[in-house]
């Protein structure tokens, strides 16, 4: 028992270390590196397998992401709840990210992330049971979960359309972008689902759910306050 509770320590302050970590590195949401960019602004054609890696690597290192997606995860223990959940964030977010960048259509990279922002705060607050305390009612989790997915997909389909993308091979790439972004999002959810498996297992998890929230919920303020002040100064 001890071991296991050990255990549990390491994974909550392993939890509360990639919370830290996602603040102090807020200017990177949805952040592409300049290797990457380079890669992407010089291609021409389809090049699917570096595109599937590229869709992988965002979403492993993408933070607002994996903040809002541990989220949603949180109180979910079947494994059918989850893939819903899962699928309706992925269809949400595949939709926009490709009808962004076909369209050119896009809007202000700060306030899109302020948003995103917002959608990290929503959760931990539905997590902690706010809108029925304050307002009497539940939002429908799933359509949220979908609403939410169409906006983190359009906040990286404004990133892209600013790397003068080839028209060449473009439809493809993008969706092999989209490919590999589920399989990061998957691998992403498969470690943190082993690390709230085990922190479920003790009985410090209900005892300290409630913090784990409120430090959700005070990293999504902060991304969004950071963007509305970029917004404001840029």
């Amino acid at each position: 028992m001890r071991s296991v509770l050990a255990s549990a320590r390491r994974y909550r302050l392993a939890l509360v270390g990639v919370l830290l970590s996602c603040v102090a590195t807020a200017a990177f949401a949805h952040g592409v590196a300049e290797g990457d960019k380079g890669y992407i602004q010089e291609s021409s054609g389809v090049l699917f397998g570096p595109f599937v890696y590229l869709g992988a690597k965002h979403m492993v290192t993408g933070y607002d992401h994996l903040l809002f997606l541990a989220g949603v995860i949180f109180f979910l223990y079947r494994l059918k709840e989850i893939s819903i959940y899962v699928t309706m964030f992925a269809v949400g977010h595949s939709a926009t990210l490709l009808l962004g960048v076909l369209t050119g259509v896009s809007v202000n990279a700060y306030l899109i992330d302020a948003i995103i922002g917002l959608s990290v705060v929503y959760k931990a607050l539905d997590n902690l049971g706010a809108f029925q305390r304050w307002f009497g009612v539940q939002p429908n989790t799933k359509a949220a979960t979908l609403i939410f997915g169409l906006f983190h997909g359009f906040g990286l389909a404004t990133k892209l359309q600013d790397f003068e993308l080839s028209p060449d091979g473009l439809l493809a790439n993008l969706i092999a972008f989209n490919i590999g972004v589920e399989i990061g999002q998957l691998l992403a959810l498969g470690l943190i689902l082993i690390a709230m498996g085990f922190w479920r297992r003790t009985p410090s998890f209900w005892k300290h759910a409630y913090a784990a929230n409120v430090v959700l919920m005070a990293a999504g303020f902060t991304l969004t306050g950071y963007q509305l002040v970029g917004y404001f100064v840029a």
